[in-house]
């Protein structure tokens, strides 16, 4: 793997639907290759609105989803089945039709506390990811790495993949300052790292973001500072 950071790609689409199903092809390419070379395959995926189109497209394809493990880029503190969690989105966007069979790991469980949910997500980060699917908030977050976070000095300089975040005064985390977050140290693994963004907005502050590359400011920069695989942003109005 590169010592230095690759330089970030962009692509740009007309619409939301040529977008997803861009990418969702992408997404299907790489598992498929991974599985034919390596008998399994690992993606970590982020919350949020935006990819639930591709999650629910690439729900579809024809994969050998029992050797496919499916595991999260980050975490609100909650249980795993309610609403506001990330692992809630991902099982019933991605966790259908013919995908409903493949092997999903969520952040937390119901009695486990938050240092061990953590200590487990790194011992299941032993099997690196092949692929990482990374957002972006308006406010120029990714994962649960927020601007000025308490925390997010000690989750840049981690040596694990992943930490818990105190996100206590940060906007943009909402009610849930609890968090659980891969680290640049995790995302450096994977040899496929994608960014999907969609309006303009996310457009002007990913522009903000790369004429800079201090991730305290802007923790998204660490998606294109991070040695290893080059960032792959995907976009549409």
């Amino acid at each position: 793997m590169n010592s230095q950071p690759a330089r970030p790609r962009f692509h740009a689409y007309r619409d939301e639907n040529e977008w997803a199903a861009s990418v969702t092809t992408i997404l299907a390419d790489i598992l498929r290759e991974t599985l034919q070379r390596s008998g399994q395959a690992r993606i970590l995926l982020s919350g949020g609105k935006t990819p639930e189109p591709v999650y629910r497209a690439l729900s579809h394809a024809e994969l050998d989803w029992r050797h496919v493990e499916v595991a999260l880029v980050d975490e609100r503190w909650l249980r795993p089945d309610d609403p506001g969690s990330n692992a809630y989105l991902i099982r019933n966007t991605l966790l259908q039709d013919r995908a409903a069979i493949a092997h999903f790991e969520p952040l937390t469980q119901s009695g486990r506390t938050l240092a061990a949910s953590v200590r487990l997500a790194n011992e299941h980060a032993r099997r690196n990811p092949d692929i990482v699917v990374l957002g972006m908030g308006e406010d120029g977050h990714t994962a649960s790495l927020f601007p000025h976070a308490r925390d997010l000095d000690h989750a840049l300089n981690a040596n694990t993949d992943y930490v818990a975040i105190d996100a206590t005064g940060c906007p943009g985390a909402g009610p849930w300052p609890m968090r659980i977050s891969l680290t640049p140290a995790g995302l450096s693994k994977a040899p496929h790292r994608l960014l999907l963004i969609r309006g303009e907005s996310k457009r002007h502050m990913l522009d903000r973001a790369l004429s800079d590359d201090d991730p305290r400011e802007l923790p998204v920069r660490i998606a294109f500072t991070t040695a290893g695989a080059p960032l792959q942003a995907h976009w549409c109005p």
